[in-house]
């Protein structure tokens, strides 16, 4: 059976929040809460990968495992392929990347995107959607939608209504249209193999115009497979506002506990 990896990127300098990862969250940083949700999927190598000292210093005063990652990755998936690297993980083990501003994230997530990667076989890449309801979703390009096949594998990911209800929204495009609508939630599971020959493939045209970068490992014939989840885990922290969600929600199961 595969190994299983939860590399955690966590990068300091954020142009909405800056020094994200230790921001203060119910009296510990943001980072020690993602660990945990991390460790409570029951795989036990963890890896917070940062730029920043000082990210490294708060992961190791809490227990955890740290490593300092280059400033000029372009994408998280050239981080995960330089600690892939740096450990030797083998080329059949598995990478799971959750993201260092998801403390809410459920772990079962994570147990799930893993285990659809080891289980397919032939392909490079695992990930998670779930259904779009809301017609608002379906046409913000900040909602990522996918389509794919009956086998389960990636078609196409993409920032505009994708299929497009041509003649539904002919009619209207403030009612949400028939058929079957799914959001791409971003997060990932890589077999180590194929994750370390990604920051080696040309740049894809598709990635640079739609700044998704699940795209190029796509157009290069890497196969992506995808399970449906019953809904979209709740948004991470990328604003003030995010930040105040959550310690009111982390707050209140505290008190609830």
């Amino acid at each position: 059976m595969s190994k299983v990896h939860i590399v955690i990127p966590a990068r300091y300098g954020s142009s909405r929040l800056p020094g994200k990862p230790l921001r203060d969250i119910a009296g510990k940083p943001m980072i020690w809460h993602v660990w945990q949700r991390a460790a409570e999927s029951g795989y036990s190598s963890i890896v917070v990968a940062t730029d920043d000292q000082q990210i490294v210093d708060a992961v190791e005063r809490f227990g955890g495992k740290a490593v300092m990652t280059s400033r000029e990755h372009a994408s998280g998936s050239d981080r995960l392929a330089e600690v892939a690297t740096k450990f030797a993980w083998d080329d059949q083990d598995i990478v799971v990347n959750l993201q260092g501003d998801e403390p809410l994230l459920d772990p079962a997530l994570l147990v799930r995107v893993a285990q659809l990667a080891e289980s397919a076989t032939n392909a490079g890449l695992a990930t998670l959607v779930s259904p779009i309801y809301a017609v608002d979703d379906l046409v913000n390009p900040n909602v990522v939608k996918a389509v794919f096949d009956q086998n389960k594998t990636a078609h196409y990911f993409s920032r505009a209504p994708i299929p497009w209800p041509r003649d539904a929204f002919a009619i209207s495009k403030n009612a949400m249209p028939e058929g079957d609508y799914f959001r791409h939630i971003g997060l990932y599971a890589y077999r180590v193999g194929v994750l370390k020959s990604i920051p080696q493939m040309p740049a894809s045209p598709l990635e640079s115009i739609e700044c998704l970068e699940q795209l190029r490992p796509l157009q290069h014939g890497v196969e992506i497979k995808v399970a449906v989840v019953d809904k979209a885990p709740e948004h991470g922290v990328d604003t003030e506002q995010d930040l105040a969600r959550v310690i009111e929600r982390v707050e209140r199961q505290l008190i609830s506990a």
